[in-house]
C-alpha cells in the first residue's frame, strides 16, 4: 500500500502565500518524480510543478516566478511554496508521485486526495 497525503491548503487573500506539503508513505522502494497538479471547477487537471529525483524542475507558465517546488528525498516529502497568489490559482491541488513499490516491478503513478486552495478577498 502507498499513500500520498497533502496538507496546507486553505483560504488566502490575493497576494498572499501558502505552502503545501505532501507526504508519501507505505511500501515504497524508490520515487522518481513528484509533482503538483491542480483542478479548478469546470476545468481539466493541469500540471503546476514537478521535480525529478535528478533535480530537474518543470513549471506551468502561469506559476513561474511565483511557485517553487522542493523535496525532502529522505522523508519522501514534496512541498509547493506558493507566493503572490491570484484568484485564478483557486483549485484543488493534488500531489503525485511516480514510484516503485517494494517487491512490485514497474513505475506507477500515485495520487493524493487533494487539498483546496482558495484565493479570495
Amino acid at each position: 500500500q502507498v499513500q500520498l497525503v497533502e496538507s496546507g491548503g486553505g483560504l488566502v487573500q490575493p497576494g498572499g502565500s501558502l505552502r503545501l506539503s505532501c507526504a508519501a508513505s507505505g511500501s515504497i522502494f524508490s520515487i522518481s518524480a513528484m509533482g503538483w497538479y491542480r483542478q479548478a471547477p469546470g476545468k481539466q487537471r493541469e500540471l503546476v510543478a514537478a521535480l525529478t529525483s535528478g533535480g530537474r524542475t518543470n513549471y506551468a507558465d502561469s506559476v513561474k516566478g511565483r511557485f517553487t517546488i522542493s523535496r525532502d528525498y529522505a522523508k519522501n516529502m514534496a512541498y509547493l511554496q506558493m507566493n503572490s497568489l491570484k484568484p485564478e490559482d483557486t483549485a484543488v491541488y493534488y500531489c503525485s508521485a511516480n514510484l516503485i513499490r517494494l517487491g512490485v516491478p514497474g513505475w506507477t503513478d500515485y495520487w493524493g486526495q487533494g487539498t483546496q486552495v482558495t484565493v479570495s478577498s
